[in-house]
């Protein structure tokens, strides 16, 4: 505490503006699913129209993430972040105005253009911002607020919908976006810009070896390079293999919930902020995890794969969910698993700034996200067609079992890839 004084903690509150980011970012996203048992009765939406309607966003967040990537690493973070959240605000609020399950799929892929920014770009403000031994706890620290958001979601979302209705509830969460923008653009400049950044603080963040020459070198990179590189295909399999995952837990667990256990989702959901606080617990806690171990004298590429491994195992648990029909005991298991997904998370992304300089980190996570989302696209037509035909015999839950086995492997299959691929995440030389 005494040298975190010295030295100073700027960086710190940029890292809770990145968290306050991501928060807004997910409770725009996580909406949609609170509001679907309603708006399928509202518009006569089957099983297949609403995955329709998800691809919709994870299809232009996987185009997004991709040219976001490589337009943050040239226009840098601040007008990068300042684009992106414009963009899904402004979308976020005109899911009001649309009465077509066409319409509501035209404003998700809005909605995904415009939230495919914040991981790009926070992941580099992340790398701009932090030594490599911090960053995994701060990359923790800002993606926690994806469960942050995740958590309010189920009570804010309900008591607007009571109170005002379901266009309010996207009016009001969109508009919070726009309250962050007017911060962000007055607080924030990269570190040798910022005039109330300590000299003792900016010496701190740029204390690897490797800081002064990545912040020197202008050089361009292509996506061909990067993609002649195996440390990016490990990102990317790291990514392709989890995001959908994630993806599934965001938008159909309220509706599984509302389904095998009869919980009103037009009430605030105390089984859905307790599986989401699970996430914030597994953000901060795989962040740190791995950044204990390097302060402990671990190697960073162990350190961050025995973070990876730990959170694969946790994962599996959940495939248990079939075996019981108590409620408290399906949200214990799927609590663990969305904690160890947001830890794999926190430790994932942050390989990234391991293993690449500075100027590609932002075109790597483009890349990786868009596999990610892509992998999104395709799980949701594999869910849609399983609940639909489980749904046609009476007994959507098993449905639902099969697809909580292909969750509790999914981890596994990820970090076997990656350790294939990058065994010692060499760093790379551009």
């Amino acid at each position: 505490m005494i040298q975190e004084t010295k030295i100073g903690n700027y960086r710190w509150f940029i890292c809770f503006m990145l968290f306050a980011a991501t928060t807004i970012n997910y409770l725009d996203r996580q909406i949609l699913g609170l509001l679907k048992p309603g708006l399928e009765k509202t518009f006569s939406w089957t099983e297949t129209d609403y995955s329709h309607i998800v691809m919709a966003f994870t299809a232009t967040y996987a185009l997004g993430q991709l040219l976001y990537g490589k337009v943050i690493d040239k226009i840098g973070t601040k007008l990068g972040y300042t684009i992106s959240i414009t963009v899904w605000s402004i979308a976020a609020m005109l899911h009001a105005a649309v009465r077509t399950t066409f319409g509501f799929g035209a404003m998700r892929a809005l909605l995904g253009m415009g939230e495919s920014g914040n991981y790009p770009a926070g992941v580099k403000t992340v790398a701009e911002w932090f030594p490599k031994k911090e960053r995994a706890l701060a990359v923790g620290i800002f993606d926690s607020g994806s469960n942050i958001g995740a958590c309010v979601a189920p009570i804010l979302v309900p008591w607007i919908l009571s109170v005002y209705g379901w266009q309010m509830a996207f009016i009001i969460t969109g508009a919070l976006g726009f309250v962050w923008l007017a911060a962000w653009i007055s607080f924030y400049e990269i570190p040798v810009k910022q005039k109330k950044l300590k000299p003792a603080e900016l010496a701190y963040i740029n204390s690897d070896e490797d800081a002064l020459t990545e912040d020197n070198d202008t050089s361009t990179v292509t996506w061909k390079k990067l993609l002649g590189l195996k440390q990016t295909w490990a990102f990317i399999a790291g990514k392709f293999f989890t995001d959908p995952i994630w993806y599934f837990f965001l938008f159909w667990l309220p509706s599984y919930f509302a389904t095998h256990f009869h919980l009103d989702l037009k009430k605030p959901s105390l089984p859905l902020v307790i599986v989401y606080t699970g996430t914030m617990i597994g953000s901060i806690g795989g962040g740190y995890l791995s950044s204990w171990l390097i302060k402990k004298g671990w190697p960073v590429y162990k350190a961050r794969k025995a973070a990876l491994m730990v959170a694969a195992i946790c994962v599996i648990p959940v495939m248990a969910t079939r075996y019981t029909t108590n409620m408290w005991f399906v949200i214990a298991l799927i609590s663990l698993s969305v904690a160890a997904n947001q830890a794999w998370s926190a430790n994932i992304f942050t390989i990234v700034s391991d293993m690449f300089p500075k100027k590609a980190v932002s075109s790597v996570v483009g890349l990786g996200g868009m596999a990610g989302a892509i992998g999104g696209v395709f799980f949701p037509m594999f869910i849609g067609f399983i609940l639909d035909f489980y749904k046609g015999t009476g007994n959507i839950v098993a449905g639902y079992n099969i697809i909580f086995i292909v969750c509790g492997c999914s981890f596994l299959v990820a970090w076997l890839v990656i350790h294939l691929l990058a065994p010692k995440m060499e760093k790379v030389k551009l």
